[in-house]
Order: structure tokens, then C-alpha cells, then sequence
């Protein structure tokens, strides 16, 4: 018998999974590069930009209404040049094509579909098209038929579309204003994001809900800074709620993408490492603040998961998991009322059922979403004649009774590229958390991954964007600099190894190099010496994590104190120019960016430990300071190769001794921690 042999397309020799996932589409898609413009503009065709990503919902329902159907492939094929983006190898590309969707239409989103010219310039964007006409959308056979006869048929009306899509996005260009931005941004924030806060389900805005946890890790540096416990009790409201809600995996732990809900119950079941890593951020920053062992918890659980299903055998993590599994969205996840009782039999089903709202009549299309959004876990205690230690224990024996049940389940697709952004970001929070919770193993599975960083996309200097099965593809962003010196500046906190702070250095100064725009400031999105779109982007707005404008303001404001180098907080003030506009506009959308000024606005300390780290430096790590920048080390001279400031500290009397510095001007040197810990707390 002959084994049937399905054709191919051009993106067969690709890496990206989601590329792969359509190499065998009948629509005769190309990769991004010159072969697709250069047969567009010989054949005179526009082009069919498609966007996504592996594990985009949306995005699989396109493709298999359209893109497997043969009728529209045929149409696709004999009147277009078919292009597949995924937005997280080239989110360049993305980014550009996102904000002409959203100029056209008011709204962007995934599958992003844009139709332009072999010039690379749109006439017509949109997101998902249903394959015939519905839900009030037209069908997407319609759309291109209709588009190619307009292409064909009115060449001066696309030539004025194309001709007023430029003109858009040169006036988006940001350029410098006369002012800067104050620490009155910060309350602005504040006080936005209390507007907005959901004080009954916790969280940001009404359904879908997301994380936002760059919101919060603001909000627990604006309590720091202010004392407005408002702040504080917002971060905590959010949090337990999330980690009560059906967003949080009770089974498997870690975090889904968002929720459908406004009360954290249904999740869109794909899971994302950065979320994961910025939320483990947050539950670690505020169990330093609050000591909750709630959010420690948490912590170590969002890590056990991260580390079984996401974390390459090499060090590096994996990107996504798939919502979708046997083609159904969240199957691998839900539960039957009756599966369960089955799996945990009678006693321990029924008290598992009873915890987490698990009922016969299911909380989601009829199956159940384990939650504890109803659940008193001390009132369950006293009325099961039970302690919470012992409730605890029968619950995490259901658990991994459930987890081993449902590991026998068709498993989601999970997109295995590592992208150098996402890694630093979840390096940077295990380092958090090794240092916080005194855990090395953390640190250590966090210098691992970061040594594969090094290995596998650095190349000649050049820090690059992608690694998947041995191939290393694209130059690196400006987010891949900037959460790369963010991962390294904590890992150096993590460890006090000078290698990791002179690597911080080495990464901004790179970043200002590649990206820095000399004319008006900021950090444009792609190198100087990538490939060159239809526009140069310049972020500062935080979507799902937070901008590289954002990250690197932050890291330049850490380094300026860090190493005593004022080079780079020029460059912030800079900045503070630069989106002076844009910030004043959107405030609660920068509040990464704002974090910066919640540094640079407040009086800060450098604190360098010359000697034997003790029990004051592990204190020092596991508090919450971010207004201390803390160096310690044996040897004066190791440490002042990264930070110069530091070259003429000493011990005194061979006694570990410590310098307390504010705002670059430093107190008496002490050998005495009460000394110290009354100059680190002098302002507060």
C-alpha cells in the first residue's frame, strides 16, 4: 500500500511551529523574505500577510475553515502571494501591521490578516473572517475576492489607501518634547488604576480579564514608595482571586492566559511562560512585603509547573502551551463530577468535589473547572472534624491522583521555540525567588538557563531572537536587550557574581548602540542593523508584558545606581522627553515605564558589603528594597571592575564592613549591622 504523501508548501524548511503547522496547507504560503516580494511584483499581485502564533485559539479556526479548504487555497494561489508570520520569531513585523490594523479598524488582534502591495504597504487589514459571511463579519472568501477586484480594477484608489496608511504612521513617529515627565506620573497611575480596579473580583477593567501582573509589581512599588495601603490591597485582592479562579491550574498549577470572565473562573486555557514568570514576580514581591505564606505557595507551585511542562532539557523554556486539545479548547483541563468521583472514589472525591465546586452539572459547557472562588478552606477544616494541615494533606493526595489521570489525556501542543525575551524574563523571576525564598536550586536552574542564552543566541556579540532545534534565526529586539540586562542584573543580586553585573553593563551599552534614536531619544524597537519595515517602531505602552522602552528605563535607572555610572541616567532623563507625550496621554498603560520614575524621583541607597556575606546580606535580599541597589563582595577590586564607585572601599579592621550611600553620597563606613540598618531606614 502507498503511504499517501501530503505537498508542501515553502514553509516546510521553516523552524517555527507555527510556520510547520501550516506546511502542508493547500494555500502555497512563503515565509517573510525577498522570494514572496519579488514574485509579487513580477506577477503584479498583492500580497496576503497572515500573523499569529502556535497557540493562538483564533488562529487555528482560520486555518482550518480556510486555510485547509481547497476552494479558497485555489483562489488564494492563482490571484495572491500567500505570506505566514509568526509573531513571536518577527513581532517587527507584527508590530508595524498590528498598528496599521488598529488605525484602520479601531481594534488589532490574532490571526492579524493584511492585504497590501508588493511594496510591502497595506490597503486592508482585519483579524479573523469567518469562512462564509457571519456573526456580522464578512466571510473570508468574500473578502478576497472582492479585494482583488478592487486591486485589479481600481489601482488609484489603492494608491490612495497605501499613500494615506504612510502618512498615518510617519505622524505616529514619537519625537521629543520640551518638558519631562515628573513624579506627579506616578500618583496619575495610581489613582488610574484604582478607577479601573475591580474591588469586588479583583483585577483591572470587566471580561476577558488579564493578569496584568506588570500592574501589580508597579503597585507594590507605589506602596513602598507612598505607604497608601490602597495600593497594597489591590495587589492582594487581585492575587488571591486569580489563585482561587479556574485561570489557575489547581491540578497541574500554573497560569492560564487570561480569563473569560470577570470573576477569574474561565480561562482561555493556553499558557504562556511569560505570564508565568511575571506573576511569579508578583506572588513572590508581595510575600515579601506581606509574608503571607499564601503567595509563597503560589510561587513554588508556578515553578514546579514551569519545570515540568516548559523547561528544555538543554535549560532553556519552552514559549506556550496550547489551549486546544484533540481540536477542543481546554478538554485536556476539565472534568466530569462523575470522572472524579470515580478517580478519588467516595470519601476524598467527595471532599475534593465540595472544595472545588465540582457538581454533576459541570461550571463550563457542562464539564468543571476545579476553583476555590466559593470555598472557606478553614470552615471546610472545622466541618470535616479535620485540622488545615490534615484538610491540606487529603487535597494534595487528590491532586496528584487527578494530575496522574489526567496526564494520560491527549496532551496540548506545546510550542517549543525558545525566544530569548521570554527566557530572561523567567530567569529573572527564579532569580527573585532564589534570593527571596533562599532557595538555590532556583538560582541555580536560573544560571542554567541563562548559560543557554549565552551558548545558543549570542552569536559574535550579536544577542539573537529565536532557538529551535538547533537553529538560531533573527537578530534580537530591543525587548531581548532589555529583559536580558534585567535577568542578569537580578541574577547578580541573586548571586553577587561581578560576571553578571559587568554582563548587565555590557547589554545596556550594546542596547544603546543598536537601538538608541540619537534624534529624539528612546530605544527604537529593531537594531540599526536589522532589516528595515515600512515603519521604525518606538514603543512605550505595556501590552500582555511590558514594553522595552519600559524594561529599559527601569534597567538604566538600577545600572545609574548599581554601578554609579550617571551616563546612564542621562539617558533616562532623556526618555522622560522622548514619551513625555505619549505617558501624559496613557498613563495606567506605562506603568512599567512609570516604575522608572518611582526610582529616579525617590531618594536611593547604595548599600556595598566589603567582606563575608552574612545574615545581614541574606536579610538585605530577602527585603523588599527597590530603592536599595546592594553589591557585595570579598574583593574591592572584582567588584569596582563593574562598578567603579566602589574601588576605594575597604574592610576596616578585617571585619566585614559596609558602606551606606545616598543618592551618591555616602555615610561613615560601619562594621556595625544596627548602624547600617538605621542609615538604609534614615528616610522612612
Amino acid at each position: 500500500m502507498v503511504s499517501e504523501h501530503k505537498p508542501s508548501n515553502k514553509l516546510i524548511d521553516e523552524k517555527s511551529p507555527y510556520l510547520l503547522q501550516h506546511a502542508h496547507n493547500p494555500v502555497y504560503w512563503y515565509p517573510w523574505g525577498d522570494e514572496a516580494f519579488h514574485k509579487a511584483k513580477q506577477e503584479n499581485k498583492p500580497i496576503f500577510l497572515s500573523i499569529g502564533y502556535s497557540t493562538c485559539h483564533w488562529c487555528h479556526v482560520l486555518a482550518h475553515e480556510s486555510f485547509e479548504d481547497n476552494g479558497v487555497a485555489n483562489y488564494l494561489n492563482d490571484h495572491y502571494v500567500s505570506i505566514k508570520v509568526d509573531r513571536e520569531e518577527r513581532p517587527d513585523i507584527d508590530s508595524v501591521y498590528m498598528k496599521v490594523c488598529q488605525m484602520m479598524t479601531g481594534q488589532g488582534g490574532w490571526p492579524l490578516s493584511i492585504f497590501m502591495t508588493p511594496d510591502k504597504v497595506p490597503f486592508y487589514a482585519g483579524t479573523y473572517f469567518p469562512r462564509e459571511s457571519k456573526y456580522g463579519m464578512p466571510g473570508f472568501m468574500e473578502v478576497i475576492t472582492q479585494l482583488h477586484e478592487k486591486y485589479k480594477q481600481d489601482p488609484e484608489h489603492i494608491a490612495e489607501v497605501t499613500e494615506s496608511v504612510t502618512d498615518a504612521l510617519a505622524k505616529t513617529a514619537t519625537a521629543k518634547s520640551e518638558h519631562r515627565l515628573t513624579k506627579d506620573m506616578t500618583d496619575k497611575a495610581f489613582k488610574q488604576l484604582g478607577n479601573r480596579f475591580d474591588a469586588t473580583n479583583g483585577g483591572f477593567g470587566s471580561a476577558p480579564k488579564f493578569p496584568a501582573p506588570h500592574q501589580l509589581l508597579y503597585l507594590l512599588r507605589y506602596y513602598y514608595f507612598t505607604g497608601k495601603t490602597a495600593a497594597l490591597k489591590m495587589v492582594e485582592k487581585t492575587l488571591d482571586a486569580m489563585a482561587n479562579g479556574g485561570i489557575f491550574d489547581h491540578v497541574g498549577f500554573g497560569f492560564s492566559r487570561y480569563s473569560t470572565d470577570e470573576k477569574w473562573l474561565v480561562p482561555h486555557f493556553e499558557k504562556m511562560l511569560y505570564d508565568n514568570a511575571l506573576l511569579l514576580m508578583a506572588y513572590t514581591e508581595c510575600y515579601q512585603i506581606t509574608k503571607n505564606e499564601r503567595y509563597k505557595t503560589i510561587s513554588e507551585q508556578i515553578i514546579t509547573f514551569v519545570l515540568r511542562e516548559m523547561h528544555d532539557s538543554e535549560g532553556g523554556f519552552y514559549s506556550a502551551i496550547d489551549a486546544d486539545s484533540e481540536g477542543v479548547e481546554g478538554k485536556y483541563y476539565v472534568w466530569d463530577y462523575d470522572e472524579v468521583m470515580e478517580i478519588l472514589g467516595e470519601q476524598l472525591g467527595t471532599l475534593y468535589t465540595s472544595v472545588y465546586g465540582i457538581t454533576p452539572e459541570g461550571n463550563f459547557e457542562g464539564k468543571n473547572i476545579p476553583n476555590l472562588l466559593q470555598t472557606d478552606l478553614e470552615a471546610v477544616a472545622s466541618e470535616s472534624g479535620l485540622t488545615k494541615g490534615e484538610l491540606h494533606q487529603k487535597l494534595e493526595e487528590a491532586r496528584k491522583r487527578l494530575l496522574t489521570a489526567r496526564e494520560k489525556r491527549v496532551y496540548p501542543h506545546v510550542d517549543d521555540k525558545i525566544l530569548t525575551s521570554w527566557n530572561a524574563m523567567m530567569v529573572a523571576a527564579l532569580s527573585i525567588a532564589g534570593r527571596v525564598f533562599a532557595e538555590p536550586d532556583y538560582t541555580k536552574t536560573a544560571e542554567e538557563a541563562m548559560s543557554f542564552v549565552e551558548t545558543k543566541l549570542i552569536r559574535d556579540g550579536r544577542v539573537m531572537a529565536r532557538y529551535r532545534d538547533g537553529d538560531v534565526r533573527y537578530n534580537g529586539y530591543l525587548d531581548d536587550y532589555a529583559y536580558l540586562s534585567w535577568a542578569y542584573a537580578e541574577l547578580f543580586e541573586a548571586t553577587f557574581s561581578v560576571k553578571y553585573l559587568e554582563q548587565t553593563r555590557w547589554l545596556a551599552d550594546r542596547m544603546i548602540d543598536l537601538f538608541w534614536d540619537d534624534q529624539e531619544g528612546g530605544f527604537f524597537f529593531s537594531g540599526h542593523d536589522s532589516e528595515q519595515l515600512l515603519s521604525k517602531e518606538k514603543e512605550v505602552f505595556d501590552g500582555a508584558l511590558p514594553s522595552g522602552n519600559s524594561v529599559a528605563a527601569v534597567m538604566l535607572a538600577k545600572l545609574g545606581h548599581l554601578t554609579g555610572e550617571t551616563a546612564y541616567l542621562d539617558k533616562l532623563e532623556e526618555m522622560y522627553a522622548t514619551f513625555y507625550d505619549d505617558v501624559r496621554q496613557g498613563t495606567a498603560a506605562s506603568t512599567h515605564f512609570i516604575q522608572s520614575l518611582l526610582l529616579s524621583e525617590n531618594p536611593s541607597k547604595e548599600v556595598v558589603i566589603i567582606g563575608e556575606q552574612d545574615a545581614f546580606t541574606a536579610d538585605l535580599q530577602q527585603a523588599f528594597l527597590p530603592d536599595v541597589a546592594l553589591l557585595a563582595g570579598d574583593d574591592p577590586e572584582t567588584l569596582a571592575k563593574a562598578a567603579p564607585f566602589t574601588s576605594g572601599y575597604r574592610q576596616m579592621d578585617g571585619r566585614t564592613t559596609i558602606y551606606v550611600c545616598e543618592n551618591f553620597t555616602c555615610h561613615q563606613p560601619t562594621t556595625d549591622v544596627e548602624t547600617a540598618w538605621t542609615f538604609i531606614w534614615s528616610d522612612r
